[in-house]
């Protein structure tokens, strides 16, 4: 059954495949019209055309009559199948009723933030503030370097004395660093923010001065590093206007975030 309807709504994805000129695009009836009952159960026209846009990947008016029938046929026959599962307790077995919660939920939620925010666009002034307070988070300085890695902490200590004594930091890496930018010397690419690092390899790059190599191996989860400081840079941000769109989407975001906390506040809550 379940490979059934797996069929059914992949085939759906073949409607797309030609449009006929001149043909009669379908009613624009209400969208809580029935176009089909199940045993009671009854497929609106709002589903129909929440299908061909998101199966068949356009519009029912854009849909052959044959296109609108086999669609319609495969949503009837996904239907009854379902109600069938319905009847076996199927929706309530296993993950089933797991998955169909999260997917009501996921739908509700999206659907709430998108009622809630219609009417509570940004205002630049907010925008400007977001900008302001992300700009102010943002990292001082990117840097640039080489490194070393190893598996053991006696062998990293050995890389640092072969360095001290006047081996080429990019002539050890290529001899027995197991990251990839051996082939590189150890050079990690272009300047990056520390935070992008893992903790302790970012915090021993930013005590860092520039030209200076860690003095004792740096563990992470990947092995022991020796870590050379090359350069470091200013980290500008971006211009506002080039990212205003992502700073509305926070600003949003946050707003909605602020409403879900006043739900939960105001909800009888029980934890077991």
């Amino acid at each position: 059954m379940k490979t059934r309807i797996a069929i059914s709504l992949i085939a759906l994805a073949t409607l797309a495949g030609c449009k006929q000129a001149g043909t009669p695009a379908a009613s624009k009836d209400d969208g809580s019209k029935p176009v089909a009952s199940i045993n009671g159960e009854v497929i609106t026209r709002d589903t129909f055309e929440f299908a061909a846009k998101n199966l068949a990947g356009r519009p029912s008016s854009e849909l052959t009559p044959e296109q609108r029938t086999e669609l319609l046929d495969s949503l009837v026959s996904a239907t009854a199948v379902a109600q069938q599962a319905a009847k076996d307790g199927l929706d309530k077995k296993g993950e089933s009723g797991a998955q169909l919660m999260l997917s009501r939920l996921q739908v509700l939620q999206q659907a709430a933030g998108e009622n809630f925010l219609k009417d509570k666009k940004a205002t630049d002034a907010e925008l400007k503030a977001e900008y302001d307070t992300q700009v102010s988070q943002m990292p001082k300085y990117q840097y640039k370097a080489h490194h070393i890695l190893v598996k053991t902490e006696d062998e990293a200590k050995a890389v640092i004395e072969r360095i001290k004594k006047g081996e080429k930091f990019e002539a050890v890496a290529k001899a027995v660093s197991l990251d990839g930018s051996k082939q590189n010397g150890g050079d990690l690419g272009d300047f990056f923010n520390a935070q992008s690092m893992v903790a302790p390899f970012a915090n021993a790059v930013m005590a860092l001065k520039k030209g200076e190599m860690t003095q004792a191996p740096v563990q992470t989860q990947y092995g022991y590093h020796v870590i050379r400081l090359d350069d470091t840079r200013d980290n500008t941000p971006p211009p506002f206007d080039a990212v205003k769109d992502r700073v509305d989407q926070v600003v949003k975001s946050k707003k909605f975030k602020a409403y879900s906390d006043g739900l939960v506040k105001a909800a009888k809550i029980e934890k077991f």
